[in-house]
């Protein structure tokens, strides 16, 4: 059973920093691509990042980048999101996903098969 389980949302200012951690378990970490997503009640889920298998081919989505940085460590099976530069349309459920191809598909969510229960991120001005 894959389990794919976010941690480090909170509460920030404007301008604030904060680091998503995805716990997985039940799958060869090191074979799938790894992926964060966001959601706003009432909107569409978005793409914002994803990453390769070798942590090297990575996806941005525009609104985040130079702000967000994706990581991951195959030895301790985490995903990781650095979040820098917080703004409040940063505000959203976050949600860490799992593929199992093991490049990076950019913004398609159709390559991600395991989704964790998200973790709010709320920016205040």
């Amino acid at each position: 059973q894959v389990l794919l389980v976010e941690s480090g949302g909170g509460a920030v200012e404007a301008g604030g920093s904060l680091r998503l951690s995805c716990a997985a378990s039940g799958l060869r970490f090191d074979q799938y691509n790894l992926g964060w997503f966001r959601q706003v009640p009432g909107k569409e889920r978005e793409a914002v990042s994803c990453v390769g298998w070798e942590g090297i081919t990575t996806y941005y989505a525009d609104s985040v980048k130079g702000r967000f940085t994706i990581s991951r460590n195959n030895a301790e099976n985490t995903l990781y999101l650095q979040m820098n530069s917080l703004k409040p349309e940063d505000s959203a459920m976050y949600y860490c996903a799992a593929g199992a191809t093991n490049f990076c598909p950019g913004p398609d969510e159709t390559y991600f098969g395991y989704w964790g229960l998200g973790t709010q991120v709320t920016v205040s001005p």
